[in-house]
C-alpha cells in the first residue's frame, strides 16, 4: 500500500492487518507457487548480486512540468512478488548489498538505540522489534520483541531517544515512556504527551531538534487535495519541557522523511505529493524547512503560479494572499515516486566522499502513473555550500522489473545509517531488512 494514498479510518486496522489478501490475485499466484517449490531456500542460500551502474544527474525544473490533466490518471500499482531465485540489484560500483534480517512484517521505520540496537517498526502488527550485533555474512546476530500493542502501540511509526525518554508516534497520538540503557523491553503503556488527527496519511514521523528542546512531526492531509483544517497536510512541533504543541510549518500535503542536516541543523523533508492530475504531476520533492513557511497544498503547488484548478472558483485561486507567499521546494522528484525514508550519512565514514554530503532518500513506488516509477533509493548532492544542488541521482535500483507489465519485489521505507557507516533499509512488501556497505577495491 502506497503511503500516498489516504486512507478511511474505520479501513486501516483491516487493511493494515490483512495485507496479503489486499494484494492481487497474480500476486497471491506468484508468492504461493514461488512457496510450493522451494524456491525460498534456494534464494535466500546465495548472496545479492550487484550489478555497478554510473548515476546521472536527474533534475526536474518548473518549466518542463506539463498542464494538468495532459495526460489521462492511471491507476496502475505493479504486483508484488518475492525476491527471484538470483536476486541483483544495480548500486554504484563498490557498493555490496546483504540481508541484515527478513520474516517481518511490514517493517517500516528504523532507529537506533542509545548503545546502537536497531530498532524496527512493524507498523500494521503495533509491534517494535529490536535487532543486536551483527554476524560475519551482514546479518543481526539476534532479535527481540521492544514494544507491542500491551504498550499502547497503534499504528506506531517515528522513534526518538532523549535524555531517558523513549518517544513514539502512534498514528493519533505520540507516548513517552521511560529507557535506561540496555534495556531491550519496554514496560506500560507510556505517557500520552500529544494527541494527533490519526487516519488518511496516517505516518508520523519524528524528529529530534539539535538541541534536545523540540520534537517535530509530521502530518500529512486525510484526502488528495480538498481544504482540512490544521494541523493536517503539516509539521508541527512540541517542547520537551512540557507545553502546547506549534505548527511550523504548512501546506505540505504528506510529509513523510524528516531530519535535520548534521553539520548544519536545518531541518528537511520528502513530501508525497497529490495525486490525480495526470503521469507527471505533481512531482514530489525534497526540501528545507523554514519556520512558518507555506507550501501550497491544497491550492497551488510548487509555487505561487500553479495553481490546482479542483481548487479553484469561478476560475480564481483561493486564499491568493497565502498562496502567494508558496514556497518552491529544493529539489523535484518524478511525480508518484513515493518519498518515505529520509536519511543523513552519520557514523564512521565508509561510503565515498561525494556520498558523505547529501541525503539518501526511499521511494516507495507510484500507483497512479501508467509507467510505474520508484522503488529505489536515490541520492540527493549538496554543494560547498551544504544545500541541495538542484538534482538528485539513482544509488540502488533493480526492485521494478523491466518489463510490459512490470512486477517488483521491494518497496524501500525507512533508511538508517549504522555506527559503521554502512546504510540499512527496510523493504515493507516482502519483509526484509538490507544492508548497504562499501569496498573500495570491490569489482562489483
Amino acid at each position: 500500500m502506497r503511503l500516498g494514498r489516504p486512507l478511511p479510518s474505520r479501513r486501516i486496522d483491516l487493511v493494515m492487518k490483512r495485507r496479503f489478501h489486499s494484494w492481487s490475485t497474480a500476486s497471491r499466484f506468484i508468492l504461493a507457487a514461488w512457496l510450493a517449490t522451494g524456491a525460498f531456500l534456494r534464494t535466500w542460500a546465495g548472496q545479492i548480486f550487484s550489478e555497478p551502474f554510473t548515476p546521472t544527474p536527474i533534475a526536474i525544473h518548473l518549466t518542463d512540468l506539463p498542464k494538468p490533466f495532459a495526460t489521462p490518471s492511471v491507476s496502475y500499482e505493479p504486483p508484488v512478488v518475492p525476491p527471484p531465485g538470483r536476486p541483483s540489484l544495480r548500486l554504484p560500483a563498490g557498493f555490496q548489498i546483504s540481508v541484515f534480517a527478513r520474516d517481518l512484517e511490514e517493517p517500516r521505520w528504523l532507529a537506533l538505540t542509545p548503545e546502537g540496537g536497531i530498532l524496527v517498526v512493524e507498523s500494521s502488527a503495533g509491534r517494535i522489534r529490536l535487532f543486536e550485533g551483527l554476524r560475519e555474512d551482514g546479518s543481526a546476530e539476534r532479535g527481540s520483541v521492544f514494544a507491542t500493542p500491551e504498550n499502547g502501540l497503534h499504528l506506531p511509526f517515528g522513534m526518538v531517544f532523549s535524555e531517558g525518554r523513549f518517544f513514539v508516534a502512534n498514528t493519533d497520538s505520540i507516548l513517552s515512556f521511560s529507557y535506561q540503557r540496555g534495556q531491550r523491553r519496554l514496560g506500560g503503556k507510556g505517557e500520552r504527551i500529544a494527541s494527533l488527527p490519526g487516519g488518511g496519511h496516517w505516518t508520523r514521523t519524528l524528529a529530534l531538534s539539535p538541541d534536545a528542546r523540540w520534537l517535530y512531526v509530521t502530518i500529512g492531509s486525510r484526502s488528495n487535495a480538498d481544504e482540512e483544517p490544521a494541523p493536517r497536510a503539516s509539521i508541527v512541533r512540541i517542547p520537551l519541557s512540557k507545553g502546547k504543541a506549534e505548527s511550523f510549518a504548512s501546506g505540505l500535503r504528506n510529509p513523510v522523511g524528516l531530519a535535520f542536516e548534521p553539520k548544519t541543523g536545518v531541518l528537511y523533508t520528502v513530501v508525497n505529493e497529490r495525486d490525480r492530475l495526470g503521469d507527471d504531476l505533481v512531482p514530489d520533492y525534497f526540501t528545507h524547512v523554514r519556520q512558518g513557511a507555506f507550501y501550497g497544498w491544497p491550492y497551488a503547488y510548487l509555487s505561487p503560479h500553479f495553481f490546482d484548478p479542483r481548487l479553484l472558483i469561478h476560475h480564481h485561486v483561493q486564499k491568493p494572499n497565502l498562496v502567494d507567499t508558496t514556497r518552491t521546494p529544493d529539489v523535484l522528484f518524478q511525480s508518484h515516486s513515493a518519498p518515505l525514508g529520509l536519511a543523513f550519512p552519520s557514523g564512521k565514514p565508509l561510503f565515498p566522499e561525494r556520498y558523505l554530503h547529501g541525503a539518501f532518500v526511499a521511494f516507495h513506488g507510484s500507483w497512479n502513473r501508467s509507467e510505474p516509477t520508484g522503488y529505489k533509493i536515490v541520492f540527493v548532492p549538496f554543494g560547498d555550500d551544504q544545500r541541495p544542488q538542484g538534482f538528485y541521482e539513482d544509488f540502488l535500483t533493480g526492485f521494478l522489473s523491466e518489463r510490459e507489465h512490470p512486477t517488483t519485489w521491494g518497496r524501500p521505507v525507512g533508511l538508517l545509517f549504522l555506527p559503521d557507516g554502512s546504510l540499512l533499509f527496510a523493504d515493507d512488501a516482502n519483509g526484509i531488512l538490507y544492508r548497504v556497505t562499501y569496498e573500495e577495491d570491490s569489482d562489483g
